[in-house]
């Protein structure tokens, strides 16, 4: 074999490597990136459950809770600014609005013992516990699927293929600070 003829096929050998490895990692890009959106869709299901829950909530509140007419009108609002939001931001800030008001909904529930016996208001909200367990779950899912999609586009070589591919690292979920705190339990 002539030096020419060997040095032709490294090179060919070379090509052919470097394109398998780039599909490979183009490849792995868009399926981390796939699954990031798809995350995101399973926790916008999630939201619009539970947003879909909050009016039969409300009606079988209303009538035990008729003097705690901010309470109602804070779910209200919270829920039609998460039913309104068009970005993931814009979803997020609403959902934490809307979990805010929920907890002084159920916290003001407390003052109504007929209210926490009616069994309509008692199946509303193991049902909207569920779903904040569902969304918990799709936000762990979502911020797995980020952690994994950042891996590989800041990590060598794949911080180099993601360069390409116009791809840069993706935002996580994160707990609102004025959220983190651990709430005080008194008897």
């Amino acid at each position: 074999m002539s030096l020419l003829l060997t040095i032709g096929i490294v090179i060919i050998v070379v090509v052919i490597m470097f394109f398998l490895i780039f599909w490979g990692y183009y490849n792995r890009i868009i399926r981390l990136e796939n699954r990031i959106e798809n995350s995101w869709g399973q926790i916008d299901v999630q939201l619009k459950r539970r947003a879909d829950l909050i009016p039969n909530l409300l009606e079988s509140v209303k009538g035990y809770m008729a003097h705690e007419k901010e309470t109602l009108e804070n779910v209200t609002k919270a829920r039609s600014a998460l039913m309104n939001a068009k970005t993931p931001q814009d979803n997020i800030d609403a959902d934490n609005m809307l979990t805010g008001a929920l907890k002084s909904l159920f916290a003001v529930s407390e003052a109504y013992p007929d209210l926490k016996a009616n069994q309509n208001f008692l199946q509303l909200q193991d049902e909207l516990t569920h779903t904040e367990d569902k969304i918990s779950y799709a936000r762990q899912h979502f911020n797995d699927s980020v952690l994994s999609f950042n891996n590989i586009v800041e990590t060598i070589p794949g911080i180099w293929f993601a360069k390409r591919m116009n791809k840069s690292t993706k935002e996580m979920i994160q707990i609102p600070v004025e959220n983190r705190e651990v709430p005080q339990v008194k008897f």
